[in-house]
């Protein structure tokens, strides 16, 4: 948390994890229209300015973890022109997002480490700082976006992967998940306690081989 604090991670992180929250409320409102519902657009919500997207608790939760959310984006699932497409385009659409902000910072990193590996050994201070800032920030670009991703993957109301999960299942499975919909707040906030305060970090076991993944594959480098 001491490193969390920092003011040069502060100031690196937060911007990368404004980008992350406002882009992934965007695409929901923009395949949204897309798909034939403009409740979004008519609401404000179809913008890039973060301060019409962003949940207090959730960006405070995003910037000092890699988990956190925004405030939902508003849908009529009665304009869809195809309900469940509709749907599961509209809502896939904010986790993709953030998958691939991970990949374009993992890239810029990939860059970044062949420049160095092709430039002259000799480097100025500004250029190893902004080496430093770079790197930083693809560290956090990776880690929150795959972080909010995964986070938002899970079937438990009131997150995406729940609204996914609901429209792939049957009308048997979709009346189980709308039973179960109520306890998804609290499971969710025992996955984030056990692995704040318990001995089992089941979101951190989530999260982790995927950020790793990302960096290995994408961007050439062992975290």
């Amino acid at each position: 948390m001491r490193e969390a604090l920092d003011p040069v991670n502060l100031a690196i992180r937060l911007p990368v994890v404004l980008l992350a929250l406002t882009v992934h409320e965007y695409c929901h409102a923009w395949f949204a229209l897309r798909m034939g519902d403009a409740t979004a657009r008519d609401q404000g919500r179809l913008s890039l300015n973060p301060l019409r997207h962003l949940d207090p608790l959730g960006t405070v939760c995003l910037i000092f973890a890699p988990i956190g959310w925004a405030r939902a984006v508003p849908i009529n699932p009665l304009n869809f022109r195809n309900r469940r497409a509709g749907i599961l385009v509209s809502t896939i659409a904010g986790p993709a997002s953030n998958l691939a902000q991970a990949v374009v910072y993992a890239l810029v990193l990939r860059l970044m480490l062949g420049w160095l590996a092709g430039s002259d050994a000799r480097t100025s201070p500004a250029e190893v700082r902004m080496v430093q800032v770079v790197g930083l920030a693809c560290l956090f670009g990776v880690t929150v976006n795959v972080g909010l991703a995964i986070f938002n993957l899970l079937p438990l109301f009131p997150l995406d992967g729940f609204h996914v999960l609901s429209q792939l299942l049957g009308e048997n499975g979709r009346r189980r998940m709308r039973d179960m919909a109520a306890y998804g707040p609290l499971a969710i906030l025992g996955l984030v306690m056990l692995g704040h305060l318990g001995s089992v970090d089941v979101l951190g076991g989530l999260i982790r081989p995927v950020v790793r993944w990302v960096f290995r594959l994408v961007a050439g480098v062992e975290m």
